[in-house]
This record gives C-alpha cells, structure tokens and sequence, in this order.
C-alpha cells in the first residue's frame, strides 16, 4: 500500500472513530439522584471516615467530584423547583415570604407553576422515557382532588411512584411531630380558651347579667369548628397526608417504611429494564435522610452513626443496585449519572429520645434552612464513562440548577428562549475545554429574601462571599438554630449587617473570619461591585403568583385524597404485598 494511500486509510480511521466518539456523546441516558438532607460530610468521597458509602464513592472515583456544589435553597420545596427548571425560585413563585418555606400539606393548593418547564417535559419532547421515584415535593392539585395540576405526570414525566409531600417525623409511628407547639399554643389552648369563654358567657347570658347577642355565639362556634378542624387534621397526619402514589392512584395509605427503599429502587429498576433500547431520563429522589430516618432489617444498627448511619448505608446500597444494572444491562457507557443532595444536613434534628438524626456538613457552617455554607454547599458527582474523565476533581462554583442546561443540551433539545434560565453547561468544566466556571456572580436566598452573594471574578482565584443578613443561632455559640428546630429569614430571627458580612472562600471556607477594610484593601470596591450585580439581577425579576402564600400553603379539606370511601380510615395497601417476591430478588 502506498504511502498516500496509507494516510488516507489512517484519515478515514480517525474520522470514524471521531464521528463514533460523537455519537457516543450525544442523547445519552440519565439518571439523576437526590439525596435528601444529606451533608456533604457524609460521604467517603468528601472525606468521611466512619460511615460506609463505597457505591457512591465508587461513583466519584469513574466521574468527576464537583467541591465547590452549591444547591440554589437551603429547603426541599425552592430547591427542588430550581433543579428541575435551572431558574431561580424567586422566578417560579416558589420562594415564601412567610416563615413557613416548604408544603406540608399534600392537600394544598400551590405548587409548581403549569408554565414552567422541567427538564423532564423538554427530554419528554426528545423522545425519552421519564420517570420520578421517590419525592416530589412541589403541590399536587389546585382546586379538585382528581386535576392533578402541579403533580409529576403534568410536569413531564410518564411514570410516577412515590410521595408528593414529603417524609415528616409525623408519618412514622413513635417518631414524634414537628407540630407539637401548634397543638399546644395554637390549637389545644385556644380551644380550651373558647370553650370556657362559650361556657362563661352562656351562664351570664342566661341569669340575665349581661345581654350577649346570639351572633356573638355563632362566631365563637365557627372559630372553634375552625380550629377543631385543623386539630383533627393534624391528629390525623399520617392517615391523611403520608400516603404513596402510583402515577395518580393513591396505592398505599398510609405509608409504611417496611422495605421502603428497597421498593423505590424495584420501580428504579424495573423502569430501566423497560427501557433499554429507549433513550431514558430517571430521577430517583430518595426519602432518605429527611425525618422521619427509617432502615431496613438488614441495615438497621448496622452503622457507627445510629439510624441516621443506617439510612445513609441503605442508600448507597441503592445507589450500587443501580448502577449494577447498567453495568448488567451494558448501559454504563451510554449513561450520565449524577448524584446530590438537595441542600445540606439538617443539623438541629434530635429525636424525640434525643438521638442525633442530623448529618454532618463537614468543614462548613451551618446546615439546612440557611444560607452558610453547611445549608448549601452539596455534593455534586458525575459519571459518564468515556466522556467524563474518571477521578477529575472540579473546584468552580457550580449549581445544581446546572443540570438543567446539561441534560437539556445533551438531549438535543434548545434552551427555551422565553425565560430566563440561570443555570450553565457544564460539559465545557466536565470535558476540561474550559477551567472556570460561567458563573460569576450566584445568588442565594433565603425564602424569598435575598440573603447572600457569591462572586467568583475572572481570572482570580478568590470567590467571595457576602452576607445581608444572618440567622441568629440559638443557644449562642452553637452552629445551628437548636430553640426553633429551624432558622427563620425574617424579623428578630435575623440579624442585619452594614456593611454586610464579607469572606473570601478560597482562603476561608468555614467563614469563621469575616474580612474588615483592615484585613482586606479592596473591601469597599469588592462590596460595590456586589452591589452592581445584586442591582442587575433584580431588574430580571418579575411578578408572579406566590406558591407558599398562606392561601396556598394551608390545608384544604376539599383537596384532601383518600383512597378509601369515607375520609376515615383512609386506609388501603394495593401494592406492598405483591412486591415482597421481587423485592427478595434485590437484596444484599
């Protein structure tokens, strides 16, 4: 063969071989995995050493590890909405002015808007299977039980099991309640209150000592039917709003955790097994490890870390079940998988018997519920064999709003043009064309209160960080907002800063040292520019509808789902015995 001849064999081979690479890069399947209230010290690969994840650390070793992750709320509800559209929840009406910032009720009316798009509904459009298993979090119904206007299967998705609210210590028998002082402050003596009053009244009323109009008894009686009302719901919590779903058939009322996570995975499972010829999108949001913490008899006390331990265990033994079956079914490398948390471990969560059932947030201050660097800095791994090189460590600010341009563009579909989206690529980060981030400026908030700014200047290796305003952590000197369970982002829970708090995150990741204009020269123009960008991204802003109004947050007798005939018991169990056999199959 002739040297001409040779080069031109050599050329075709290199072009096929680039055209196969390509193909290989292009519509690949999805699977996207959420943690919930997992920390990032949690992990293996983040540097823990006592609990035992070697799936999801095995997961990080194929991929790449992103360190500097950050989710775009500290609470489920605005945090999942951003991941799901890639915008900022301010934008959807998904970020609360009240103290409460999450649905508690699935029989409320908010929820996420028709209008916006998910991921999900533009890889619908591609031609993908897609499927949610696990939590959803983000409204089910607007004005009917059977309108499903802000359930999964309208927002994308063609197959739904799961929770639409989410896992409240209050669902598990002996767990405890997070509403112990609404019963006692706000139902229980308020009722105690009237009926004395009613009582009192209606003696006075009747030895003719004072001449009390009867309307004045009718209204005493409403507001008790009022609060009678809502103290019977919240009784009844589990019965009423702790139930799983499949796609809009209410199958298990109320939830039971027995084997829980194991059955999650199944319907994982048996969703990529239907789909292994068809280019597929799964998110599979687990329960685990928002309370109410639950393991499995082959996990259960088997961790260093009580139950909490235990429940992280048990997901990593999902998370190796499913990319075992990719690997079975010869998906791997036809596959991105990536796993977070939706914001950091929710350190003030203490068992009714006083166990630990938070997480660790590693370095960073703060947990869930507000804006330190604990409530939102999150893992972020990804794995794309022959794409994404194995063990690549990535350091920029990323977001998990991010995975909505990511999957969107790899499945061929065009950003919409009609809205604002704030996530960015980041294949140009995951394939090393680019080292830095597109994002210059990140914007945290705290419901919907802007409450934080991180900058990241091009070509600096600084990213700072300022802060409006902070939660005020009680006992003093602790980490967290022990007295209240949570931190709040209004009012006398908050303390103002002017200027605001500054911190260079590349030299100070704890945030322990606010800068001064004495430790930091170019304090005020750094604030400036700060300013600038917070000025700018307010002008994008527009009004929408509040979700988490109290209008749409309260609950709803008329929205209330019941599976069975009458409202009590609501009781029925359609699926869990037949799933035993299979799930046996799946075990350790």
């Amino acid at each position: 063969m002739s040297k001409s001849r040779k080069m031109k064999t050599l050329s075709l081979l290199l072009l096929f071989l680039s055209n196969a690479r390509s193909l290989s890069a292009t519509r690949p399947n999805i699977i996207v995995t959420m943690a919930d209230d997992l920390g990032i010290g949690d992990l293996g690969c983040y540097g823990n050493k006592t609990l035992r994840t070697p799936n999801i650390d095995r997961l990080a070793r194929a991929g790449a590890t992103l360190t500097h992750h950050i989710a775009a709320a500290p609470l489920c509800t605005p945090s999942r909405a951003a991941f799901l559209t890639g915008r900022y929840p301010i934008r959807s009406g998904m970020a609360s002015h009240l103290q409460i910032g999450v649905f508690i009720f699935s029989a409320s009316s908010g929820g996420l808007p028709s209008d916006e798009l998910t991921f999900a509904k533009l890889l619908k459009k591609e031609g993908y299977a897609t499927a949610l298993i696990g939590k959803w979090h983000l409204g089910m119904n607007c004005g009917s039980t059977d309108d499903f206007c802000h359930h999964p299967l309208s927002h994308g998705f063609d197959y739904f099991y799961g929770l639409t609210v989410t896992n409240m210590r209050d669902c598990k028998p002996g767990g405890g309640t997070v509403f112990g002082n609404v019963f006692r402050f706000l139902l229980f003596i308020p009722l105690q209150i009237i009926a004395v009053a009613f009582v009192t009244l209606e003696i006075i009323h009747f030895i003719g000592l004072l001449r009390v109009p009867r309307v004045f008894f009718v209204l005493l009686l409403l507001v008790a039917c009022i609060l009678g009302g809502l103290y019977f719901f919240l009784h009844h919590y589990r019965t009423l709003n702790c139930f799983l779903m499949r796609n809009h058939r209410v199958v298990q009322q109320p939830m039971s955790y027995e084997n829980l996570t194991q059955r999650l995975t199944e319907e994982a499972l048996q969703f990529i097994k239907r789909n292994t010829e068809t280019p597929f999108l799964l998110f599979l949001s687990y329960l685990h490890v928002h309370t109410a913490l639950f393991a499995s008899e082959e996990f259960a006390g088997k961790s260093k870390h009580g139950l909490y331990g235990d429940a992280v265990e048990e997901m990593d033994w999902s998370v190796g079940k499913i990319l075992d079956i990719l690997e079975e079914k010869k998906l791997a490398n036809k596959t991105l998988v990536y796993f977070t948390s939706d914001q950091g471990a929710h350190i003030e969560e203490v068992s009714n018997k006083g166990e630990i059932h938070g997480g660790s947030n590693g370095i960073y201050k703060g947990g869930k519920a507000n804006n330190w660097e604990g409530g939102i800095r999150v893992p972020g791994l990804l794995r794309w064999p022959g794409v994404v090189e194995a063990g690549l460590e990535i350091g920029e600010p990323t977001s998990n709003m991010d995975i909505f341009p990511t999957i969107v563009k790899l499945a061929g579909s065009p950003l919409p043009d009609d809205r604002i989206i704030d996530g960015r690529d980041l294949m140009p980060l995951l394939q090393r064309k680019t080292l830095q981030s597109e994002h210059e400026f990140l914007f945290h908030y705290c419901n919907a209160y802007l409450n934080a700014v991180r900058w990241h200047p091009r070509n600096s290796t600084s990213i700072w960080k300022v802060f409006f305003f902070t939660p005020k952590f009680k006992p003093e000197g602790s980490n967290g907002c022990f007295e209240s369970h949570v931190c709040f982002c209004q009012g006398h829970f908050i303390t103002h800063h002017n200027p605001p708090l500054l911190f260079d995150l590349s030299r100070d990741p704890s945030e322990k040292n606010p800068l001064t204009p004495k430790t930091e020269p170019r304090f005020h123009e750094i604030l400036n520019v700060i300013q600038e960008a917070v000025d700018g991204h307010r002008k994008t802003l527009q009004g929408v509808p509040n979700q988490l109004s109290w209008g749409n947050l309260l609950w709803k007798p008329w929205l209330q789902v019941c599976c069975s005939s009458s409202y009590l018991p609501c009781h029925c169990d359609q699926e869990f015995k037949g799933n035993i056999s299979s799930l046996k199959q799946h075990g350790q």
